[in-house]
């Protein structure tokens, strides 16, 4: 604050003093931040050009500055041209400023005065200021004239004195005491005070709030609106185990890993957003400082209700009580275990195929369980062979993943065949039987990993402990799951022992069902591959191309058949036929038909008497259901007699480019019995191409049968030329990959005699 001080007429001079200043008050430095002179004193009164020629100056004089009071309408006085922001501890402190001038009457009066002594500026301005001070004991020095001797002669004065209030109540006060002096003129002393408890209180408020950040054991927290710290204490920061510094400015789910989708987060914003405090809460979670350790925290979290200026937020207590809770800890452990075998029991096993199956089991347990696994069949020599542990165990890698950089990709994936030389940890399970765990260092790749090369992309890859678990079925040792943890994961526990036990043994189950259902699929595949011909009969006057396609893994194989049969005279038979079901059944029925089919023909029979001669062979075979279409072609005249017992209608594709179908042959199929066949007659001009085919070339899944018939067509108009590359087309565009179901095609170029 500028005090101006009257030399003389039109002479001014003036200078700025900054005393210390109490400790309720910022005290200002040389640079630094803080409270000014003037935001303590607010609106002053000051007298008139008093005995002392004290006095304000406004902006109409000379000078090098001016304060004035002013005023609202109404008479309501404002702030001065220096104020205190709301919020500041003045306010929690009252704080009354006066000055005191050579004759020690009083020349300045704050508002703060006031409220502190009960006087007005106009009763209290140049009268004596013992007023304001209780009578000392007799003889005492009077208490005003000792103070303003002390801060003229010591340029700072503290102290506590009794003081008055103008109701004659006398109560302690602090006041503080400094001298300020204009070039050449009288000083004046500058006094600032507050009541003794005020400030005692104060003091004890801060010094409690210091000590309880510095030595309070349970983790304190501010947080701002956004959930971001603005201050903590060492106790929770050492919960953490991060540093005070790397806290400040974080969203607490930057320093928290959580698993309850986001339930603690939306607790915390409701209590921000002004909601009921949260009292003794538990609370699971894992601190990103301690990553390997799961803590149950009981936690308070409160609205700080902006008093002294400060922002909105949230306060809270956390208190460590995972000893206390470890019950808690377990549980959740417990329910992470059952979600896991929960979801890997609805993964593993949706297909009858190994390959995916293992795949399935990789999947599920990556990334809750571990970092990387792999899954591999043991290849024994015969299913009889029992294992020994002298010797090395040879086994094949059928599925793996990783969710670790490289190197860990490339040693997951970067083999199929593996071999596991006698002591290997490998061979230590499978002697026992039972999964183990087993920490990856130099001794594990020593007894484990042969290949050097492996052996360090191993070292390199992160992983840092495995668990090897047996995949058992049947009593029957099926391979091995191996399961990897990087260093920044815990170790495995008894408990992940247990749950790999457990997943490896669901899984071995499925691979068992799947290993059994390929086999049978093997078995009937041959079975039909071998009863299908090697070598169809040939003819100078008919040009055959033909094609099987096998049904893909996910469905049995089916009892789709074909043949070409050479007749006395040159005719020459074209068959197609289809047993209704699949497997090894459907396979051996397809072979009789097609043998019986064969003998039938070399009798020479009319088409319908054939088909009349099979369907009663089916009937005494227990064949249920099976369609068939028998033709003969006489090259000699271009006739072919067919009759059908219920197969799809044969195509033409004639020279000049159309397509007809023969469908006014249609039968009921082979085995239903009681039904008449008949057979019809066609010409067939030269050149003419026949197309005989079985349903899985033209079924669509959710289509109708037409659809797929009505692109066969367009195929044959759109591919005709040389047969075998027609063939190969025509089940490029029209069969799904992998295909549903089994498929033949039999195209048949005739040529007339001549």
């Amino acid at each position: 604050m500028l005090v101006q001080k009257n030399g003389g007429v039109g002479g001014t001079s003036s200078t700025t003093c900054r005393p210390p200043l109490p400790p309720c008050c910022a005290e200002p430095a040389t640079g630094g931040r803080g409270v000014s002179l003037g935001s303590i004193l607010g609106t002053a009164h000051f007298a008139p050009r008093n005995a002392h020629g004290v006095r304000i100056m406004d902006g109409t004089e000379s000078g090098r500055g001016h304060l004035v009071p002013s005023a609202r309408p109404g008479g309501e006085e404002t702030h001065g041209p220096f104020w205190s922001e709301p919020g500041t501890l003045l306010e929690h402190v009252p704080v009354a400023v006066f000055g005191l001038d050579d004759g020690d009457l009083v020349c300045y009066w704050g508002p703060g005065a006031r409220d502190l002594f009960g006087y007005d500026a106009t009763a209290v301005l140049s009268r004596p200021g013992a007023v304001l001070f209780a009578d000392g004991p007799r003889g005492a020095p009077d208490p005003c004239a000792r103070l303003t001797e002390r801060g003229r002669t010591q340029g700072y004065w503290r102290g506590r004195l009794p003081a008055r209030h103008r109701d004659s109540t006398v109560f302690d006060c602090g006041f503080r005491a400094f001298s300020v002096t204009g070039s050449g003129g009288p000083s004046v002393v500058m006094v600032l005070a507050s009541r003794s408890d005020e400030l005692d209180r104060v003091k004890t408020n801060l010094a409690f709030l210091d000590a309880l950040f510095e030595t309070c054991p349970i983790g304190l927290v501010m947080l701002d609106q956004d959930l971001r710290y603005v201050h903590l204490n060492q106790a929770l920061a050492d919960m953490d185990g991060l540093p005070i510094e790397a806290h400040l400015g974080r969203r607490m789910d930057e320093i928290m890993i959580m698993s309850d989708d986001g339930e603690y987060q939306r607790m915390l914003r409701g209590v921000a957003l002004g909601g009921a405090p949260v009292v003794g809460t538990l609370v699971g979670m894992r601190p990103r400082g301690h990553p390997d350790r799961d803590q149950v925290r009981s936690v308070s979290f409160f609205p700080l209700s902006q008093a002294v200026g400060s922002r909105p937020g949230v306060g809270g207590l956390m208190l460590d009580v995972t000893d206390r809770e470890q019950a808690i800890l377990e549980a959740t452990a417990s329910r992470r275990r059952l979600a896991l075998l929960d979801g890997a029991s609805t993964r593993i096993g949706t297909t009858l195929d190994v390959d995916v199956t293992a795949q399935e089991l990789v999947d599920a347990a990556m990334p809750d369980f571990c970092d990387g696994a792999v899954v591999e069949v043991v290849e024994w020599m015969d299913e009889a062979e029992v294992f020994d542990p002298a010797r090395p165990l040879f086994t094949r890698r059928i599925a793996s993943g990783t969710i670790l950089p490289p190197p860990a990709t490339e040693l997951v994936s970067g083999v199929e065949t593996v071999r596991y030389p006698p002591g290997s940890v490998i061979h230590d399970m499978l002697r026992t039987g039972r999964a183990i765990s087993a920490v990856v260092n130099e001794e594990f790749l020593a007894r484990t990993v042969l290949i050097e090369s492996r052996a360090r992309l191993f070292a390199e890859s992160g992983l840092a402990c495995v668990l090897v678990a047996p995949l058992i079925a049947r009593g029957t040792v099926q391979g091995i799951a191996m399961f990897g943890r990087s260093t920044g994961r815990p170790a495995f526990t008894r408990d992940d022992v247990s749950l790999a036990s457990e997943l490896a043994s669901r899984a071995a189950i499925c691979l068992d069902n799947a290993r059994l259902y390929s086999r049978v699929q093997d078995i009937a595949l041959t079975l039909q591959r071998a009863l299908l011909p090697s070598a169809l009969a040939t003819s100078p006057y008919v040009d055959v191309a033909h094609r099987y396609v096998p049904g893909s893994r996910i469905t049995e194989v089916g009892g789709d058949w074909y043949d070409v049969i050479s007749l006395p005279d040159g005719r020459v038979v074209l068959v197609v036929g289809d047993v209704m079901g699949h497997g090894v059944s459907a396979a051996a029925a397809m072979g009789r038909l097609r043998i019986t089919t064969k003998a039938l023909a070399r009798h020479d029979s009319e088409p319908d008497d054939l088909l009349t001669e099979l369907d009663a062979c089916a009937q005494e075979a227990g064949i249920e259901l099976a369609t068939c279409l028998y033709i003969v072609y006489d090259p000699k005249s271009g006739v072919a007699r067919i009759a059908s017992a219920g197969h799809p209608p044969p195509l033409v594709l004639l020279p000049d480019g159309t397509v007809e179908t023969i469908d006014d042959v249609l039968g009921v199929p082979l085995g239903v019995g009681g039904c008449p066949f008949r057979t019809i007659e066609i010409e067939l001009p030269g050149n003419a191409s026949l197309a005989l085919y079985t349903d899985g070339l033209i079924e669509t899944r959710g289509a109708d049968l037409e659809v797929g018939l009505k692109a066969l067509c367009a195929e044959l108009v759109r591919n005709s030329g040389p047969l075998e590359a027609m063939a190969d087309r025509i089940l490029a565009s029209l069969l799904p990959a992998p295909p549903a179901d089994d498929a033949v095609l039999v195209l048949a170029r005739v040529r007339r005699a001549h």
